[in-house]
């Protein structure tokens, strides 16, 4: 998700008259990947791929690109060093790289396996733009995160084959994943080396099940006929698995409560890496989803109550996730292409109907307030004001990846989710409180399911068929039209009202809100544009755009902006305060005194109504179901 991040001419003369491969209408084996986690030699693991037998002269074999959930281009190719194929005897072939994430290998009809070593993300300078919940690991003995897309790569035309993942590793390490060993056994020639045996049923299944590898550090939640899996590694043991499962637990059981019968997942596992931020280490703090589980990155020196609160808010997104796009998919997903990705145009569903679950699931299940909510729903509807509101939501997922559309990416955590909400309401209108928007997924997920996808020009209709034929102005006018949603008027319907206050701020977020952002591209931090700061840097006399360089001294980055964060959280009033920041190529510098910053927001309430209105029912079916 978000943070984006990775001679022809010579191949032409090689490659000119060749023919293009093809398969042979039998194949007699699964593609056979081995991994060793033992034998790390310069922070690197080797990979085996054996892609069984070839008819035609010529393959090509990739990294991906890019990954589902992340819109963005990554490149893992670039982590990729010394690829060589070799034949049946034991002989290279010729092979060419060519692109960042492709090599086109002659004389396939020989091919036997291809090897080549991988480096990891976390450890480089700026993790080459990746995002750290989709990012590797290697520290040898101690923890591997395999984020599988970035190891395993594939060969042209096979993504649909069987695969068996055989991984070599030390035997006091073991594997966190919701992805089942099929066999583990001791290695017939190492001592202490234990070998896993997964399989997978296409080349999806490999990179939708991410694998950590670590002392173990585990716990167990059963709920209502699901086990989930807490799998933890804090490298100095500031936390465990144990302290962090109360909250999982609580929070868990409350989504199973809101699902009730949608959810049949079996197992799901929630892999937490905590990363020391004192170190050449992850990052981009943040999570991924995969079909049945999450990958997780958060700093180890949080506070124990802001990592319950933050795995909360990010794993019950994930989490969501088992819905739409696990049960509720186009075939842009569900045949993904790794290196040459055709988009979906409902993003509106995957991330932003899941996000608004994350946060609606909390206030039904009494987690928070309804106060609470409703001040979440003011803050998307604020961000979302960044956002150019007029664009047709579909337009913007179909070309997500590409300009300008790429800088909107976060608007589906906002918008999208405030199109969640408003066609929810809408549905509870129609159906005097009866039936929502949990309803429609619950409907979609019956008809289609995780082994069905749907084509993208076919979801709309579908929908409109499910519900009522006002669901189709809905979407003609708010998601694939160009008229921005009045929130007011949806919001009216369950006697909600708009109200303006001064509140106090962090100095760097106000709420849910940052005032700062970083660019990936070059790492730098910035107070970012559309948005009012606060009082406090009004009064330095910041402006938006301008780059973070130094504050008090100490120089900061997209690296470092947790600790940018949490420092302002310890400074005291009338304390003298410096910054640096770059403004059109220019230093300029600012000092001053610390003082408690303040802002006007937008607040969202209830309306004083009787009890027995209309507005009051639907308000009361909308958010308790």
């Amino acid at each position: 998700m978000k943070k984006i991040i990775y001679s022809l001419s010579l191949l032409s003369v090689m490659f000119g008259c060749k023919t293009s491969q093809k398969l042979s209408n039998i194949t007699p084996q699964p593609v056979v990947v081995k991994m060793d986690l033992v034998n790390v030699v310069d922070d690197q693991v080797k990979v085996t791929v054996d892609p069984g037998k070839f008819t035609e002269d010529q393959t090509t074999f990739y990294i991906p690109k890019t990954v589902p959930g992340t819109y963005s281009i990554d490149n893992y190719g670039e982590f990729i060093e010394n690829l060589k194929a070799y034949d049946y005897l034991g002989n290279e072939l010729l092979v060419a790289k060519t692109d960042e994430n492709s090599w086109l290998i002659d004389n396939a009809t020989q091919l036997d396996k291809v090897t080549y070593y991988v480096n990891d993300s976390f450890d480089m300078e700026g993790e080459k733009g990746v995002f750290s919940p989709s990012g590797t690991n290697i520290d040898k003995d101690k923890n591997f995160m395999l984020n599988l897309h970035g190891f395993v790569g594939y060969f042209k035309n096979l993504t649909e084959q069987p695969y068996e993942l055989l991984i070599k590793r030390p035997e006091g390490l073991t594997p966190g994943t919701s992805l089942m060993a099929a066999n583990s056994s001791p290695d017939k020639v190492s001592p202490k080396t234990m070998v896993d045996l997964f399989k997978a049923s296409r080349y999806f299944e490999i990179t939708d099940q991410p694998i950590m590898y670590a002392k173990p550090d585990t716990a167990y939640i059963n709920i209502k006929g699901m086990r989930v899996l807490l799998d933890v590694y804090s490298p100095n043991g500031v936390h465990s698995a144990k302290e962090i499962k109360p909250e999982i637990e609580k929070m868990v059981t409350a989504q199973k409560n809101f699902l009730g019968d949608i959810d049949k997942t079996a197992n799901y596992a929630i892999i937490l890496y905590l990363a020391d931020p004192n170190l050449l280490d992850a990052k981009g703090y943040g999570a991924l989803e995969h079909h049945t589980s999450t990958v997780v990155v958060l700093p180890e020196t949080m506070p124990l109550d802001k990592l319950n609160q933050s795995m909360t808010d990010v794993v019950s997104h994930e989490f969501f996730h088992i819905l739409t796009p696990l049960s509720v998919h186009s075939n842009e997903i569900h045949y993904f292409d790794y290196n040459d990705p055709k988009m979906s145009e409902h993003l509106w569903m995957y991330e932003g109907v899941t996000e608004y679950f994350a946060n609606l699931f909390q206030s039904n299940q009494d987690l928070i307030g309804n106060d609470e909510f409703y001040g979440r729903i003011s803050e998307k509807i604020e961000s979302s004001k960044n956002f150019n509101d007029t664009i047709p939501f579909t337009v913007m997922s179909r070309n997500i990846l590409e300009e300008p559309y790429k800088n909107d990416y976060y608007n589906v955590y906002q918008k999208g989710a405030l199109i969640g909400m408003s066609l929810d309401i809408k549905l509870r209108e129609l159906s005097d409180g009866k039936t929502g928007i949990l309803d429609l997924m619950s409907k979609l997920s019956q008809k289609y399911g995780k082994d069905t996808p749907f084509k993208d020009e076919e979801l709309i209709p579908t929908i409109v068929s499910l519900t009522y034929p006002e669901i189709q102005d809905f979407f003609d006018t708010y998601v694939t039209g160009t008229t921005p949603i009045p929130y007011e008027e949806f919001l009216e319907i369950v006697g909600l009202e708009f109200s303006e206050q001064e509140i106090e701020t962090s100095f760097f977020i106000n709420g849910r809100v940052p005032y700062i952002d970083g660019n990936p591209e070059n790492m730098s931090l910035f107070f970012r544009k559309g948005i009012k700061l606060n009082s406090f840097f009004k009064e330095l006399g910041v402006e938006n755009g301008d780059v973070i360089k130094t504050v008090n001294g100490a120089s900061y980055n997209i690296q470092n902006a947790y600790d940018l964060v949490m420092a302002s959280q310890n400074w005291k009033e009338g304390e003298n305060f410096t910054m640096v920041v770059e403004r059109d190529g220019k230093e300029i510098s600012f000092q001053g005194k610390i003082f408690t910053p303040k802002d006007m927001k937008v607040t969202l309430g209830a309306k004083e109504l009787p009890a027995d209105s209309k507005a009051v029912m639907l308000r009361k079916a909308w958010l308790k179901g």
